[in-house]
């Protein structure tokens, strides 16, 4: 590869410097998105990729979109969508309808005479995509029509659909037909040979470039099928991808689906499960854990969260962690997997190109054609600051609901690492003594915090802040980190160590009061910049600080009126940034957009410091939200305006949907509000204060583990806002107490 100079190198980080949003301009907020394992189709309502470059569409593989373009048309006329269902997650049906045809006999086809039933059906396992498209003449009298199939396929790396990095390093080459199949295939810059392949179960009557042509004669009422299967290969060495595409028919699109089903219905029998007498909670609920459930994903012989579809489905330390986090009342084996997963890539050596020091915890991973040439860090990216104190957070957490110190003795030499990164300054940048970041890569992030996006944290004045920056939650994980591990250190036979980051503790959190809060503000600050100047804005992140129980009773009282105050509390949800900064703009990806995990951070925040009212009003807005999207499903963000002007949350063009901790926010919140606390080690789960949400006066959480025991709880509304709670079942050793306190 041809050395850059030194301008395009700039250019080129520019770009990639602000890649925590997409520079996509086409919205996708309506997509109709399926996936199976790391396999993901992404398309508009009625079923089709556009022709047309500039989108976000398309069906996606190892960080390639293999195919950008998949239209169907009737006798030369796209068909109108009608509906379209993808609840599965793994499979989806679209309605389609003939608009007015005039045939080339003279004849008219009535619009809505003929209709199309588009089914699809993800096989991550096959890395292929089952179809049946069948096409129904509702007329009164016979109908002759051609349906064209077409298709474009340039396997683009996804920094290069993002627009990031639009360079082409491979060979495409030209399409091929046979008797019944049309073959794409392109040999990658990185020796990896890519191909998709589209085969019929039945020969088309024509073919016209990419294009299958199917004559289809109807007479009233009777109906043709068309199924094909796409199948996606990638491989290494002289020769061309190239493997035998799967056999279609409608049986085989049945077999698939029938995979599929098992498969999900499997990962859900070993969750615990949720009940309430609110239907719209229930229904978000029910999305939440089916999109988490979709958003598995493996690596190699490993499964994890991917981070959101499209952008995003790959593995990401922060978002698989917090996701992990907000899953563990209902499922800790999935701590357990990331846990394992992000050690396995832990930082060894010290790569500056990747932000790389020991001990740290990956940022961010990719397999696709840029990552493996080098044009891009993330082989893997260790450009976040916080991603190794939040591994710990989630070590301890997973120890208190388990009560085992297996995996924190199997990991031992990754707690010692990552300790070791989080106290040394020689390993990262520190202002006054607080941990603090700023990119050593040529092509890494500039904020490294949750909010990475390049114009993301900002001072009082709406300047844009430059590294280093020590952020405010930042500070709050490390204190909960060291917190949480010390317990277990303790229970391992180490007070000595156990001793010191309990000092260390507390001698932050001393500090930390005094250097982050703004007393004529009412919040803590944003963060700590140019030499520990505060950045002295009201934001989100301020919410984070009561979450890792950091903030003083005293401040967090005053904080949580700050976040609910008219400026911050949109009516959805709680603001990324005030709407009474300079800064603030409520269509920016961090500056005024409401995201749903920042909420539910806030949410359990608010709980820890006996904020219930606050709490209850947060995640209701969060869950008046959720009504309205696309089968309840949360996006990664929504725009900032307040719910008093619009009837639903805005848009956010382009955000990532399925999302994983979106979608692990309203089950973590509803266990904040129900007050769960683990006591694995001593066999005992304390309900704490439980609370109930304005919509629902019964809830049931059935196989809730603990330690080696499970238990199925009802809580009851009583008088007011009081909560019974009703042990309805106790299987193994284990203890329920309910603590009013």
């Amino acid at each position: 590869m041809a050395e850059r100079s030194p301008g395009e190198r700039q250019e080129r980080k520019e770009r990639v410097l602000t890649q925590g949003t997409s520079s996509m301009a086409e919205s996708i907020a309506d997509a109709v998105v399926l996936k199976q394992g790391g396999v993901f189709l992404v398309t508009e309502q009625g079923g089709a990729i556009p022709l047309r470059g500039g989108h976000g569409f398309g069906l996606y593989y190892h960080d390639c979109r293999f195919l950008n373009g998949y239209t169907v048309e009737l006798d030369g006329a796209r068909p109108e969508s009608l509906a379209s269902t993808s609840e599965a997650g793994h499979a989806g049906v679209f309605r389609l309808a003939n608009p007015r045809i005039a045939m080339r006999d003279g004849h008219i086809v009535a619009q809505h005479d003929v209709g199309i039933r588009w089914e699809r059906v993800i096989d991550g396992d096959a890395t292929a995509v089952y179809e049946d498209i069948t096409v129904h003449n509702y007329a009164r009298e016979e109908v002759d029509l051609e349906v064209k199939l077409t298709f474009r396929a340039e396997f683009e790396d996804v920094y290069a659909v993002r627009g990031l990095l639009p360079e082409a390093l491979g060979e495409l080459h030209a399409p091929a037909w046979s008797a019944d199949e049309l073959r794409f295939s392109y040999d990658g810059a990185d020796g990896r040979q890519r191909a998709v392949t589209i085969r019929w179960g039945l020969r088309p009557d024509a073919i016209d470039g990419t294009s299958a042509l199917f004559r289809v004669q109807l007479p009233p009422g009777s109906r043709r099928q068309i199924p094909l299967v796409i199948t996606l290969s990638e491989s290494s060495g002289a020769a061309p991808a190239h493997r035998q595409a799967a056999s279609c028919s409608a049986a085989d699109v049945a077999a698939a689906k029938r995979r599929g089903e098992e498969r999900l219905a499997a990962q859900e029998a070993e969750q615990a499960r949720v009940e309430t007498d609110s239907l719209l909670v229930n229904r978000v609920l029910s999305r939440s854990f089916a999109d988490l459930r979709l958003l598995r994903t493996p690596l190699e012989h490993d499964v994890f969260f991917a981070a959101g579809v499209p952008w995003y489905t790959t593995l990401f330390g922060r978002d698989s962690l917090i996701t992990a986090l907000e899953v563990l009342p209902y499922r800790r084996t999935v701590a357990v997997d990331t846990l394992r997963l992000l050690a396995r890539f832990q930082a060894r050596e010290r790569d500056p190109w990747r932000d790389e020091q020991p001990g740290k915890i990956l940022h961010e991973l990719r397999v696709g054609e840029l990552a493996r040439v080098g044009e891009i860090p993330q082989t893997p990216y260790y450009g976040s600051v916080d991603a190794t104190a939040l591994f710990l957070i989630l070590l301890a957490r997973h120890a208190s609901w388990a009560g085992r110190l297996d995996i924190f003795r199997e990991l031992r030499e990754n707690v010692d690492a990552a300790l070791g990164w989080l106290s040394s300054p020689e390993a990262h940048p520190e202002i006054d003594g607080y941990l603090a970041y700023d990119s050593t890569s040529t092509s890494g992030l500039v904020n490294q915090g949750w909010k990475d996006s390049g114009d993301a944290i900002v001072d009082e004045e709406g300047r844009i802040a430059r590294p280093p920056i020590a952020l405010v939650e930042v500070q709050a994980y490390v204190y909960l980190a060291k917190s949480g591990i010390a317990d277990l250190f303790e229970r391992a036979g180490e007070p000595e160590t156990a001793a010191r980051l309990r000092r260390e503790a507390a001698d932050l959190k001393e500090r930390f009061d005094r250097d982050f809060w703004l007393p004529e503000r009412g919040v803590y600050a944003l963060a700590l910049v140019d030499g520990g100047r505060r950045a002295a804005v009201c934001s989100s992140n301020a919410g984070h600080a009561l979450w890792a129980g950091i903030a003083e009773p005293s401040r967090a009282k005053t904080c949580a009126e700050r976040l609910m105050s008219e400026s911050m509390y949109s009516g959805w949800g709680i603001r990324t940034l005030a709407a009474d900064e300079k800064a603030y703009n409520p269509m920016s990806y961090h500056r005024g957009t409401v995201w749903p995990h920042d909420n539910a951070l806030i949410v359990a925040g608010l709980r820890r410091y006996g904020l219930d009212r606050e709490a209850r009003c947060v995640f209701g807005g969060v869950l008046r939200a959720a009504m309205n999207f696309r089968m309840y499903r949360l996006p990664e963000l929504f725009c900032g305006f307040p719910r008093t002007e619009h009837g639903a949350p805005v848009r956010y063009p382009v955000a990532c949907h399925p999302q994983a901790w979106a979608a692990g926010a309203v089950p973590y919140m509803l266990a904040s509000l129900l007050g769960l606390e683990p006591d694995g080690f001593e066999r005992r789960l304390r309900v704490v204060r439980p609370v109930l949400p304005r919509l629902v006066r019964r809830a049931t959480v059935r196989g809730l583990a603990v330690g080696d025991g499970r238990v199925d709880l009802e809580f009851r509304r009583t008088q007011g806002n009081a909560v019974a709670v009703d042990v309805l079942r106790v299987e193994g050793d284990v203890d329920v107490a309910v603590e009013e306190r």
